[in-house]
């Protein structure tokens, strides 16, 4: 056979080998080791074929590598012209190109990596390419770490919508409301006879009420959160990864052990788009990606990407950042407004409060009678008017709501969801 063409990236070097007519693909697939050996790499990928077309693809490492800074990314015209909210930036390919994805698509996403694999600078870069693009009335994140440490630099970042969740009992509650969330925004959504998070917003806007803002869930370390309450994540990621996408909620879940324990299959059913940095066995590779090849990488950010609605994988290369510009950056965006955390998702079933019976004990919001004095006065008895009045987070609103129609305030919602004064 013959290399047809070669071409060199910032971590590695591609050659395009086109085999001899009689060469059979599974041959070359054996030889890896062995070209590793007589080249001295740390380790070599053979893509056999590459997809449509009709060459073996080896990628060699470079000896010297390339830092990629987020920077470039985020400076770059394909991340400018990008129209999507939720565009993040992934790093570049294999020739050197700016790689960008847009979550909606996605719709979620399942990330693996070991130890100084590069999975947290990928995360990084992800979280500021939203920070970046959106202000805190667009996009609301939820970070969950039950490793304590990930997230720390983004504490009191205005787009939080509670603070970092670091105790897992609290994660658990929080993905349990998240879920409750997703039906309230569905059945908003089924009253105003809109399909979509978009289309939604649009007719809000008209009427004055308040649109959704979109809702990013990052989970830094899923083993931790499936070891405290493994069937409860299991099914509030599952029920989320299915629905969630038309109503403007999207996951990100990473996991250092991809065994399937931690990702069980509903799970991983349940997040098509699949993001794998090096792992530690082949088995990992497969449970991840379904195919081998994320073993094999270099660390330091070399990842392995399965792009929406295509079969093949991409080879990327995560863009760095150090701490102090994570940590500018965030002070930057802090300096603009002050966090308004909605603490009832931290509550086992806070946001979707439920009253046990008429006559049974409810537990008042603090700021009940000062809520009862905003409706009888001004004569509004919507969630939305509350939620600006009180300057409060909706589910907070809605519960206080569902509280003064508890107490003999407010009557139940009728047909089009509005509420007389009793």
């Amino acid at each position: 056979g013959d290399v047809v063409r070669t071409y060199s990236g910032p971590l590695v070097t591609t050659f395009e080998f086109k085999p001899a007519p009689n060469v059979k693909v599974s041959k070359i697939l054996g030889l890896q080791d062995d070209l590793a050996m007589a080249l001295s790499a740390e380790t070599i990928r053979i893509q056999a074929p590459i997809p449509g077309r009709d060459v073996v693809g080896i990628e060699i490492p470079n000896e010297s590598i390339e830092t990629i800074y987020l920077r470039e990314i985020l400076e770059s015209d394909i991340f400018k012209e990008s129209s999507s909210p939720l565009t993040v930036a992934l790093g570049k390919d294999i020739v050197g190109n700016p790689f960008i994805t847009d979550i909606k698509k996605l719709p979620h996403l399942l990330i693996a990596g070991t130890t100084g694999s590069g999975k947290s600078v990928g995360i990084n870069a992800m979280i500021l390419s939203l920070l970046y693009r959106n202000d805190p009335d667009q996009l609301k994140l939820m970070l969950i770490d039950p490793k304590m440490l990930e997230f720390a630099a983004y504490e009191d970042v205005p787009h939080l919508i509670t603070p970092v969740i670091t105790e897992p009992a609290k994660a658990i509650a929080a993905l349990a409301n998240m879920v409750g969330e997703m039906e309230r925004r569905y059945k908003l959504m089924a009253d105003a006879r809109t399909k979509n998070i978009e289309n939604y917003n649009e007719k809000v806007k008209k009427t004055g009420d308040e649109p959704f803002p979109f809702i990013v869930v990052v989970i830094d370390e899923l083993a931790d959160l499936m070891m405290n309450g493994g069937k409860e994540v299991e099914l509030s990621i599952a029920r989320l990864a299915q629905k969630s996408r038309a109503c403007g909620i999207h996951l990100v879940v990473a996991t250092q052990r991809p065994s399937v324990d931690v990702v069980t299959g509903l799970i991983k059913a349940n997040l098509p788009s699949r993001l794998s940095y090096r792992v530690g066995s082949r088995i990992d590779s497969k449970v991840i990606l379904d195919a081998l090849g994320a073993d094999s990488l270099l660390g330091r950010g070399d990842g392995l990407f399965t792009p929406p609605g295509s079969t093949g994988l991409v080879r990327i290369h995560a863009p760095w950042n150090t701490e102090e510009e994570i940590e500018e950056i965030v002070d930057y965006i802090k300096a603009q407004r002050v966090p308004e955390y909605d603490e009832s998702y931290l509550i086992t079933g806070g946001a979707t409060a439920s009253s046990d019976g008429g006559d049974a004990e409810i537990t008042l919001d603090p700021l009940y009678e000062e809520a009862k004095q905003v409706v009888l006065t001004d004569n509004k008895t919507s969630i939305s008017y509350l939620q600006r009045k009180l300057q409060i987070g909706y589910n907070r609103s809605a519960n206080i709501i569902e509280q003064l129609e508890a107490k003999g305030v407010l009557s139940a919602p009728n047909a089009k969801g509005n509420r007389e004064i009793l």
